[in-house]
């Protein structure tokens, strides 16, 4: 039956393909698409997801980025399938990361009209590995989504823009919340609070633990050495103690006569499945994360 499955997947990507050849005026954006996407259990091949990237950059009228958009989102629309589902949010998530900042824009534009990650019924009931593999799917669309309405309240991308502090013989790398005042904060922590619960919501499930395509996804949420992954683990327990310290404070304050007229701040903690995820990913992490090589074909 498995062998079955995988003839089916292969002929309909041939097929698609042998449509777009003839049919599309894109032929070359949607072909690398469906090559980007197809079938094969198997992180998408660099040489499509780089066409992909071009067809969106800068360079590009804008209406051939927002039909990239389009035909993304048909394919994940379409499929039942959980590798193409997943294999799509990849190339999404790639292109969002290391892409032209034009695909976020347009891909901004296009979630005006609907949710381009709606996919809370998606489901392949194929195998065991399907299901447990379906649910994944679903929660990276829902960190996917978040993301990018994380976006519409900070105005910037907080894994693709950085800002690059340089001193003599070092540079550091740092984010912008650091040079936010009081107000811009307690404006953009909500949102970034409720992307980290999305992304807490990430751990995978059952078979899904164990899948190289599920791992490669995760690998774009945790791309950083043991050494920084150790550091960032010490940032999140000073703030956790920081907050509890600042909620005291408040208190006291509320006790003041001078304080009745003042609103504070509800303070809330990352959830603690958080922190031991990140302790579990240190512990087991190399001391550098790895990298996938390209399939040859």
């Amino acid at each position: 039956m498995e062998s079955f499955r995988k003839a089916y997947g292969a002929l309909k990507d041939s097929t698609t393909v042998g449509l777009a050849k003839v049919n599309s005026e894109f032929k070359d954006l949607d072909i690398a698409i469906v090559k980007a996407t197809n079938h094969v259990e198997c992180p998408p091949k660099e040489r499509h997801v780089r066409k992909i990237f071009s067809a969106t950059s800068v360079a590009r009228p804008r209406a051939d980025v927002a039909y990239c958009i389009h035909a993304l989102s048909r394919r994940l629309a379409k499929t039942r399938n959980w590798i193409v589902a997943m294999k799509t949010l990849i190339v999404i998530h790639r292109a969002l990361r290391e892409g032209d900042p034009t695909f976020r824009e347009e891909l901004l534009n296009y979630s005006h009209r609907g949710h381009i990650f709606q996919i809370s019924n998606f489901k392949d009931d194929s195998s065991p590995l399907a299901w447990d593999c379906s649910a994944w799917v679903r929660t990276y669309a829902l960190f996917l989504e978040e993301r990018l309405e994380c976006f519409r309240t900070l105005k910037y991308d907080i894994e693709s823009e950085r800002l690059t502090k340089s001193v003599p013989g070092i540079s550091k790398v740092h984010s912008r919340t650091r040079l936010l005042n009081a107000e811009e904060l307690l404006a953009q922590l909500p949102a970034l609070q409720q992307l980290l619960y999305r992304l807490v919501g990430c751990q995978p499930e059952g078979a899904a633990c164990h899948n190289y395509l599920v791992q490669y996804a995760l690998a774009l949420f945790f791309d950083m050495a043991k050494y920084d992954a150790v550091k960032a683990l010490n940032i999140y327990k000073r703030a956790g103690q920081q907050a509890e310290h600042l909620a005291e404070f408040y208190g006291f304050c509320r006790t003041l006569d001078l304080a009745r007229t003042f609103q504070f701040p509800i303070l809330r903690q990352p959830p603690p499945s958080f922190l031991e995820t990140m302790e579990e990913y240190i512990r087991e992490a190399p001391q550098t994360w790895f990298h996938v090589k390209e399939e040859t074909g």
